[in-house]
């Protein structure tokens, strides 16, 4: 079988060719890049292996295109790396490894084509294209890759126990992998993720991280985690996320499944927006309805206050999971608290100052807050969800009336806390809080308009009963 190749990868791969020629060494390219050309998906990264000194064929590969930057050489790893615009190349020498069992860190000596194509993790990732004269662009498949390609299935090269038992962060990449390239791993390298599920116990939480949040941004990320619960992976992970699984009934009276149900609403959202902090305020949006999770006689179960519950263990989740602590971990806090309240105006006559109370606590996240209570409604009673999503466009089009009258999205206060200061000459103090707040109430309500001379007058009134009235200079 030959690969179609670009005429740009055509050129790059014959000058590894030519300069593993020139050395003497024989060279293949292999892995995801293999892998993804015969199933014609886009890639920019390709792996060389050489039988030799993968440092020095790069060095011998970069005269010959004289990249910029130059060739970086990683001689901890024996590893080097050459960049182009859109390519990036990596340069190793085949490899035999070994593993201690306490560790993901293998002892390595140098190897064979065929030692390098055994340590591969699955029998996909372990074709190799040849790169010689004689052989340029032939592939080399030991294990039936190319016909697991074509039935879409994951499979290790070696026993799976062996496999994961050596690197067990392979567990979690079997099940990136059937969620990216929507494969069906085999039922035999199934058993053994399920067989050592709780040896990822000595993988790094970022690299599992990584992992998941490749799972996050596929196109349907719901089959990556159900396939982490189905495994066992998921108890050892992420066990508060599994706490959502389960449809308790009293009375005759039961309530939906909330895993599936958080599930549904990720691939909703996944349908609709890239945005991976979207795509977890909505795996996170119910979080704490196990906490909060009471049955009322004669009335049902309730999860009442989850959404506040459930913002307020956001920080320690991302913590957890070495996920970022910074603008994009408040955004998915700020979602999750706010996720109820478009569909709770629904069910009111919406008023304007409800509007701007909405517009005022989402400021610039309103947009990606409807985008995920279109995604929660998920009920299998379908006048029930017509019902809400003739409330849920009613509300959205209040919102787009009331913030091109009122401008409240990213509210800036018209009367600051040092204008409040400067002009009744007072130092910071508890009056000037109450002073802001109140004309933000105010504007919230409607009582005054969204400008400056509004909030000036209203900022006399409200400061001369605290006793504070102007400096005239």
């Amino acid at each position: 079988m030959q690969i179609q190749l670009t005429s740009r990868e055509t050129e790059l791969l014959k000058g590894v060719a030519q300069a593993a020629s020139s050395i003497g060494v024989p060279a293949f390219a292999v892995g995801g890049f293999v892998r993804d050309k015969i199933l014609h998906r886009p890639t920019k990264d390709i792996d060389i292996v050489c039988i030799g000194d993968g440092m020095l064929l790069a060095q011998n590969f970069a005269k010959l295109f004289h990249p910029t930057p130059p060739v970086s050489l990683f001689k901890t790893f024996g590893t080097a790396q050459v960049k182009f615009d859109d390519i990036e190349i990596e340069f190793v020498g085949a490899r035999k490894e070994s593993y201690a069992r306490h560790s993901r860190k293998p002892e390595v000596v140098p190897g064979t084509i065929e030692d390098d194509q055994n340590r591969r993790d699955f029998t996909v990732n372990a074709l190799a294209i040849a790169l010689s004269e004689t052989q340029f662009g032939a592939v080399i498949d030991p294990f039936g890759g190319l016909e697991d390609l074509k039935n879409k299935i994951l499979k290790t090269p070696l026993a799976p126990a062996q496999t994961f038992d050596d690197d067990p962060l392979r567990m979690m990449r079997a099940i990136r992998f059937a969620t990216q390239l929507d494969f069906a791993i085999t039922p035999e390298t199934f058993s053994g993720i399920q067989q050592i599920a709780d040896r990822i116990s000595i993988v790094s939480q970022e690299r599992i991280t990584d992992e998941l949040q490749k799972i996050m941004m596929t196109k349907t990320p719901s089959k990556g985690w159900y396939l982490l619960r189905d495994s066992g992976l998921l108890q050892h992970i992420f066990p508060l996320l599994l706490q959502l699984e389960g449809a308790e009934t009293l009375d005759g009276i039961g309530h939906k499944d909330n895993f599936s149900h958080t599930l549904q609403v990720l691939d909703n959202v996944a349908q609709n927006s890239n945005d991976v902090w979207l795509r977890w305020a909505a795996l996170l949006h119910d979080i704490a309805k196990p906490k909060t999770k009471r049955f009322e006689p004669g009335f049902g179960w309730t999860f009442h206050g989850h959404e506040v519950v459930g913002a307020r263990m956001v920080p320690k989740i991302f913590t957890q999971l070495k996920l970022p602590l910074n603008e994009k971990m408040k955004m998915v806090q700020k979602l999750v608290g706010l996720h109820l309240r478009p569909i709770s105006l629904t069910k009111e006559n919406v008023t304007d100052s409800a509007i701007r109370r909405l517009l005022f606590d989402a400021g610039d996240d309103i947009d990606y807050l409807m985008m995920l209570c279109a995604a929660d409604i998920t009920s299998k009673n379908q006048q029930k969800v017509k019902r809400y999503i003739q409330g849920f466009e009613y509300v959205k089009q209040r919102l787009l009336e009331v913030e091109a009258k009122d401008s409240i999205r990213n509210w800036q206060p018209p009367i600051t806390g040092e204008m409040i200061m400067q002009i009744f000459n007072i130092t910071p103090s508890k009056q000037v809080g109450i002073i802001k707040d109140a004309i933000r109430e105010a504007i919230l309500d409607g009582e005054i308009a969204n400008n400056h001379d509004a909030a000036y007058d209203f900022m006399l009134k409200e400061a001369a009963k605290l006793g504070l009235f102007p400096i005239i200079k």
